[in-house]
């Protein structure tokens, strides 16, 4: 056996990659935290003598536990995101701090982590294996017991689900993406000049019910009414990004990288948005095609 001494060193060199490698997986920090320490326990266990490559060997350990800890997940029945508070005002709505600080640290974006979510367990490691962390088809095949061409297969598909292909009309949906992450942004920052610039002015805003308390109307029409209540969900916003939904761009809320609520945005041709559509039912969430912007 090798010198464990040795090893714990040469672990906790690596242990921010290992964690950011469990992290892409996981979408969790305190599960990326759990498969870190799952690894160091495995590799403690094992002979390390005659591995060549100590970083990749490890790598390869993170990932065994973090696809055992993804299928143990996809086998639970989710819990229905109609049990979950209100988005206004809600303790539970923000996001664990630390999943919160490694979205913010890491190279790794709230869009990504909603995406992934879309994927098979098999396809999710085979792509942020190798599209995010470069690792090679051999060493995934190792991890999902599979050949390497199988791997390779398993991220190509991934690859196609998660990135769009070319739009019908590239330059609307440039204009409309822009015209999104402005609207982004604006609500983050509750500014309601900005907003009003962006809104039409008969702008419809509608929301599932499931996403509201009693009293708060379930459809909302004019640009004065629909930009004071924005400003309300400022932390909301602050847990939104862009993606394409259904094709078009649009924004997910999702606190910690995990969906909570789409908003399909309608823009005319005037350029300002029209229609706000907030979706929170599960069986709408479920269904939406979700890919990357700008891919």
């Amino acid at each position: 056996m090798g010198n464990t001494d040795v090893l714990a060193r040469r672990f906790e060199d690596n242990r921010r990659r290992l964690h950011s490698v469990a992290f892409h997986l996981l979408g969790s920090a305190a599960d990326a935290d759990d498969a870190v320490q799952s690894a160091w326990l495995k590799a403690s266990r094992a002979d390390f003598a005659t591995v060549d490559n100590l970083p990749g060997w490890l790598t390869t350990i993170t990932a065994h536990v973090a696809m055992d800890q993804l299928r143990a997940r996809s086998r639970r029945v989710e819990q229905s995101l109609s049990d979950s508070p209100e988005l206004d005002n809600a303790p539970a709505l923000a996001a664990p701090a630390a999943d919160e600080e490694l979205l913010r640290s890491e190279a790794v974006s709230r869009a990504l982590l909603v995406v992934l979510d879309r994927l098979s367990p098999a396809q999710r490691v085979a792509f942020v294996l190798h599209d995010v962390f470069d690792v090679p088809f051999e060493q995934i095949g190792a991890v999902l017991d599979r050949s390497p061409d199988a791997a390779k297969k398993l991220a190509s598909r991934a690859r196609a689900r998660l990135q769009a292909g070319p739009a019908e009309q590239p330059r609307h949906r440039t204009e409309h993406l822009a015209v999104v992450s402005a609207f982004l942004a604006a609500s983050r920052g509750g500014d309601i000049p900005a907003l009003l610039e962006l809104l039409a002015p008969d702008v419809v805003r509608r929301v599932d019910s499931v996403l509201v308390p009693a009293g708060v109307p379930i459809e909302m029409r004019g640009a004065g009414d629909v930009a004071t209540e924005t400003r309300r969900f400022t932390r909301r916003a602050r847990a939104g990004a862009v993606l394409l939904i259904d094709g078009a761009p649009g924004i997910a809320i999702a606190p910690g990288g995990h969906l909570l609520a789409l908003l399909r945005i309608g823009i005319g041709d005037d350029g300002r948005i029209h229609t706000i559509d907030i979706a929170g039912d599960p069986d709408r969430l479920r269904t939406a095609t979700l890919q990357l912007p700008g891919s």
